[in-house]
């Protein structure tokens, strides 16, 4: 599957636990990246700054369902189930 044009979905639902270039305290879940443009693209992309959890991300209908509204309560129910006990997300 390719990534949708104009989703973002991958840079706002989950949580980026080590600092990054641009995020020295990490990425919060449900925050967008500081890096994700107006047009929901990642300035990182192809970037050695990227953090690899982005980079090793890879779109399939299982995580993104067939829009952006459902990739971000997909991504965001993964999240969420992933926390560790006493870190839950709302």
């Amino acid at each position: 599957m390719q990534c949708r044009t104009g989703c973002g979905a991958c840079c706002i639902a989950p949580s980026i636990a080590q600092p990054f270039h641009g995020m020295p305290a990490g990425k919060p879940a449900g925050v967008a990246c500081v890096h994700l443009t107006t047009e929901m693209s990642c300035l990182l992309f192809g970037d050695p700054r990227r953090p690899r959890l982005c980079d090793a991300f890879q779109a399939e209908p299982a995580v993104c369902g067939e829009s952006r509204e459902q990739a971000l309560v997909m991504i965001g129910e993964l999240e969420r189930r992933s926390a560790p006990d006493g870190m839950m997300h709302p």
